[in-house]
């Protein structure tokens, strides 16, 4: 099939597809072309891009995704190899969301700052907290 068809069977837009091919989760040989060199996607290409579309779904990164793919395609991806990708995406999260929770508490604080002592001599004036330490 053609790409405007794959489009209407994934869902994915023509640019993410060309992305996914340029990033290498999706090859095309050139046996896969037409004579006017148009690329011809299989199903095994459309099955593999609704494999992305899942795990992208899930989080993972285009390189997480990658790796995925490569445990997919020398058939590696027992459930125990993929538990182990999922742990470790799992914890990378945990840790981001400890990290944003930290900055909440940073940004609510400088609010909370901003409202009792921003008072320059001048309304025009710069926010203070965005210049020095109130």
């Amino acid at each position: 099939m053609l790409i405007g068809q794959l489009v209407k069977e994934t869902g994915l837009t023509k640019d993410t597809i060309r992305y996914y091919e340029k990033h290498g989760l999706i090859s095309i040989g050139r046996k896969e072309r037409r004579d006017n060199n148009y690329k011809e996607y299989s199903d095994v290409m459309k099955t593999r891009l609704f494999t992305v579309k899942r795990l992208k779904n899930f989080g993972f990164t285009l390189n997480e995704i990658a790796d995925l793919l490569n445990l997919i395609d020398v058939n590696e991806a027992s459930c125990g190899n993929v538990s182990h990708k999922i742990e470790e995406k799992v914890t990378l999260l945990d840790g981001k969301i400890r990290e944003l929770i930290s900055i909440r508490a940073v940004l609510f604080n400088s609010l909370k700052k901003c409202n009792d002592n921003c008072n320059p001599s001048n309304p025009e004036d710069n926010c203070p907290i965005l210049i020095s330490d109130l």
